[in-house]
C-alpha cells in the first residue's frame, strides 16, 4: 500500500508562483511514476505532470510546459510542483498520483493511488 500526502496549495495573485509538495509513503519498489492532476468544477479530471523515477522522464500537459516544472527527491521519495506564471485558469484541486504499471498524463485512471488533494486558487 502506498500513502500520498500533499501540502503547498493556496491563494495566490494570477502571475504568482505556489509550490506543491507530495510525500509518499509505504512499499515502493523502482521504478514507479509519480505526478499530478487537477480537477476544476465542473470540469473533467485531466494530467498536469508525471516523472518517472530512475530515468527522470518527465510529462507535461501543454498548457503548463515552459510554467511548471515537476520534481522529485529518490532518497526521500517526495515531488514538487512549482507552478509560475499561474493563472486563472490552473485554479482546481491538484492531486498527487502514483503507480508501479505506468506513466504519463492521458490517463487518471491509469492511476491506483491518490492523496487527498490540496486547492489551488488563482485569482485574476
Amino acid at each position: 500500500q502506498v500513502q500520498l500526502v500533499e501540502s503547498g496549495g493556496g491563494s495566490v495573485q494570477a502571475g504568482g508562483s505556489l509550490t506543491l509538495s507530495c510525500a509518499a509513503s509505504g512499499y515502493l519498489y523502482r521504478p514507479y511514476c509519480m505526478g499530478w492532476f487537477r480537477q476544476a468544477p465542473g470540469k473533467e479530471r485531466e494530467g498536469v505532470a508525471t516523472i518517472l523515477t530512475g530515468s527522470g522522464r518527465t510529462y507535461y500537459a501543454d498548457s503548463v510546459k515552459d510554467r511548471f516544472t515537476i520534481s522529485q527527491d529518490n532518497a526521500k521519495n517526495t515531488l514538487d510542483l512549482q507552478m509560475n506564471s499561474l493563472k486563472s485558469e490552473d485554479t482546481a484541486v491538484y492531486y498527487c498520483v502514483a503507480d508501479f504499471m505506468r506513466c504519463g498524463i492521458a490517463h487518471w485512471n491509469n492511476y491506483a493511488y491518490w492523496g487527498q488533494g490540496t486547492q489551488v486558487t488563482v485569482s485574476s
